[in-house]
């Protein structure tokens, strides 16, 4: 079996390529000839990569995803998807939540979100003209408002950055404009790939089988499970001959005293207060780790402060409020916030689609930019998202302390519903990374004092292993139950979409 020239896979990546190949034979793909054929199955095919965290899956998945395109896989993006041909193959890759799909997308990787890819865009007839002239299956288009010179405008940006959204807003056009609704996807596609593929519940993955014949998933069995499941993980239930392992921590990862210190965590001697040293000694010797004596407020805007416990988290949330000057009536232009949910009723399904499209799912973490148009309206942020910027109908609830009902600063009537998001637990931030995290440690203790065991393993390793692994390059282990307050108020400025951003708002399908 050949392998993508200019690397080097380890023996365990090697085996796992050869197996998929084998499937992804099976569906009607040669990698090594780069050709394609028709199935030679039309049964569900599921296959499972699953390794800690430096173990190479997303080498291998950025790797599968180049051979596939080589080999004429047209690739969904959620960008823009054409008509369907004959003769066509596709390929989509995903992940259960934006931040995720970021990930992704920084190294190369054109991932969406699952929600993204269950539901399908309605085009504009004309507009899509637009579309299939830039992507080379149409004639230029002469549309009535547009001129030469947008068309033109529009080619440019589309041959720069390949976004068929960033294209048209060049020209002018709104995504009201382009996208007049959204309908549950009524034909299959071919391939699916899902990365955190530890974060989905048997519903999700029937959903997913329903539209892929060839499902690979990648996951990390030691993360926490879905809180809603009954304890496991959904590659847990494949047979053993599905599931391909990878042990091998790979050498760009050797020296990254994070992972070294979430390794660590697999020792079966290894109790709280040792751990706690090593990453006392890990922070002596490398600026990657700190053994920090406070959480930072101005860290908190960005990246949430990963608490176990939810009283713990609500305590910082206060706190950070308190430390920004925050009115107990309305939110600062800067404030984090994790979407809840939506609600609303079964006839305004349509927004509900438009909105779950664009990011906010439960989970998706915001930043609040400011009130909309109208009332009980918000200008919001949606972080890891390709087109971020969103106005919607809110629901702010800030819990309080105990039995508390929680205080709402505003609402719409119905609409997206929003919890802060200065500090989050730890099961909610699977499927995330940030640049720099920090952990309470306290909550971690707490964890380990009740001897709670989880799948075979402590519960406080579970915890620290996926707090550790959402820091990119900077672990802050917090020791004390202090808050350290900002040195500068909230801002937003770094938020501004980009000049070509295609914003699509729920003010405008109203």
């Amino acid at each position: 079996m050949s392998f993508p020239s200019q690397i080097t896979f380890s023996d365990d990546q090697a085996a796992a390529w050869d197996d998929i190949a084998a499937m992804l034979r099976q569906s009607g793909v040669e990698l090594d000839d780069s050709l394609l054929m028709p199935p030679k199955s039309d049964r569900s095919s599921v296959l499972a990569v699953v390794g800690k965290a430096g173990s190479g899956k997303t080498l291998l998945l950025a790797k599968l995803y180049e051979a596939l395109e080589e080999a004429g896989v047209d690739v969904i993006s959620g960008d823009w998807e054409g008509r369907k041909k004959k003769d066509r193959r596709t390929l989509a890759i995903l992940a259960p939540t934006n931040k995720a799909a970021s990930v992704l997308r920084t190294r190369g990787v054109p991932a969406t979100t699952i929600h993204r890819i269950l539901y399908t865009p309605v085009y504009s007839p004309e507009y899509e003209k637009i579309a299939e002239w830039l992507v080379g299956q149409g004639d230029r288009p002469e549309i009535e408002g547009l001129t030469d010179v947008a068309l033109d405008r529009a080619q440019a940006s589309y041959l720069q950055n390949k976004s068929i959204p960033a294209a048209l807003a060049a020209a002018g056009l709104r995504g009201s404009d382009f996208i007049t609704g959204w309908k549950r996807r009524e034909e299959p596609l071919d391939i699916g790939f899902i990365d955190e593929s530890s974060m989905l519940d048997e519903k999700q993955v029937e959903d997913l089988k329903e539209i892929f014949p060839t499902l690979l998933l990648f996951g990390d069995p030691a993360q926490l499970p879905p809180v809603q499941t009954s304890g496991g993980m959904v590659f847990e239930t494949l047979p053993e001959q599905r599931v391909l392992e990878l042990n091998r921590v790979h050498r760009q990862d050797a020296d990254n005293p994070i992972l070294d210190l979430a390794h660590a965590l697999a020792d079966s001697q290894l109790d709280f207060y040792r751990f706690e040293q090593l990453v006392k000694e890990a922070a002596e010797r490398d600026e990657r780790v700190v053994l920090a004596q406070r959480v930072e407020a101005g860290l908190m805007a960005r990246s949430p402060a990963l608490v176990w416990r939810n009283a713990t988290r609500i305590r910082l949330i206060h706190a950070f409020r308190a430390a920004y000057g925050a009115p107990g009536d309305e939110l600062l232009e800067g404030e984090p916030l994790i979407c809840d949910g939506i609600e609303l009723p079964m006839k305004h399904r349509k927004k509900r689609l438009d909105l779950e499209a664009r990011g906010l799912i439960k989970g998706a973490q915001v930043i609040y930019l400011g009130p909309g148009r109208k009332p009980g309206f918000s200008r919001l942020h949606v972080m890891g998202a390709e087109d971020p910027q969103v106005s919607a109908a809110s629901i702010v609830k800030i819990e309080q302390e105990g039995d508390e009902e929680p205080f709402i600063p505003f609402a719409a009537k119905m609409g997206a519903t929003f919890l802060h998001g200065a500090a989050v637990t730890i099961h909610k931030a699977q499927g995330s990374q940030w640049d720099a995290v920090q952990v309470f440690a306290p909550d971690i203790y707490a964890a380990s004092r009740m001897g709670r065991r989880e799948a075979g393993q402590p519960l406080w390793k579970r915890l620290a292993y996926v707090a550790i692994t959402r820091a990119e390059t900077q672990l802050r282990w917090v020791v004390r139950n202090r808050l350290g307050r900002p040195d500068s108020p909230l801002v937003v400025d770094d938020l501004k979409a980009p000049a070509a951003a295609l914003t699509l708002t729920a003010e405008d399908v109203e």
